[in-house]
């Protein structure tokens, strides 16, 4: 009796003519005890328990570590993931920023997705595509720009730009010159923004800060321009405009005013 020939292996797929190999993904790869980078580093995907870098680091796709303490400029292609992160330097990210604990970026940091924390430190100049949520404190020094922001305690001195809703327990914010805030939701807000001095008004300098929307319990603005504020308790500071107000309005300055403001621009050659 003759046996029956054995079927023929079949071999592995190959990827198809033109079309690249899939990228390891960084569960794949064992975690490292401890990875240290000096000078100039590139990885595919990187997997830590600890990372420390001195110099300049690229991974192309994603990164996740225990925690991180770096130094000079990282950028990442995937996304990131860390249980604490430390940074001096530049970090550029295109995917999703999340860290489990405390995070902290001195420089310049650009995200291209969503930042999620429990405690962060942006100090320097910052850019984010995507909405940063925090659980416990934001400290920002420096200049942010984002889309939305939602945190336990905000806490801002600088120049930001977030035409979408600021949703906090608490904000407070020394807001430099073209600051720009959409609504802003807490339960104490405390909003400062630049006061003209003399050489100001003489030359006509109006870089004010605008806000669209404020409701709290508890609302103190200085220096800024605001459409609606809400709130139980409202004191109004130096060179306040408020368009609309719902709520008692327990403190106001000489100098500023509520209601509806009409404003003539300065007239030819008196403007620098």
């Amino acid at each position: 009796m003759t046996a029956a020939p054995l079927p023929a292996e079949t071999p592995a797929a190959a990827p198809a003519a033109g079309r690249p190999a899939a990228p390891t993904t960084v569960a794949a790869v064992p975690r490292a005890a401890r990875v240290k980078d000096r000078g100039i580093v590139r990885h595919d995907t990187l997997r830590a328990d600890q990372w420390r870098a001195d110099g300049t680091v690229k991974v192309l796709h994603d990164v996740d570590v225990g925690s991180a303490r770096l130094t000079g400029s990282l950028s990442v292609g995937g996304g990131l993931s860390a249980d604490a992160f430390r940074l001096r330097g530049a970090l550029e990210v295109e995917g999703v920023v999340r860290v489990r604990s405390t995070g902290s970026v001195r420089g310049t940091f650009r995200a291209a997705g969503e930042v999620r924390a429990g405690d962060l430190t942006l100090d320097g100049v910052g850019r984010t595509g995507g909405t940063i949520t925090v659980d416990r404190t934001l400290t920002v020094q420096g200049t942010l720009d984002a889309p939305s922001v939602t945190a336990g305690l905000l806490e801002i001195d600088g120049v930001v730009r977030i035409p979408g809703e600021v949703r906090a327990l608490g904000v407070r914010a020394e807001l430099g010159r073209r600051s720009t805030l959409g609504t802003v939701v807490a339960r104490r807000v405390r909003l400062s923004g630049h006061v003209p001095n003399l050489v100001d008004k003489a030359f006509f300098r109006e870089d004010r800060v605008f806000v669209g929307r404020v409701e709290a319990d508890s609302v103190e603005l200085e220096g800024v321009d605001v459409g609606f504020v809400r709130g139980k308790e409202i004191a109004l500071g130096r060179n306040c405009h408020v368009t609309a107000v719902e709520g008692a309005v327990v403190r106001r300055h000489a100098s500023s005013t509520v209601g509806p403001e009409s404003k003539s621009p300065p007239p030819y050659g008196l403007r620098r």
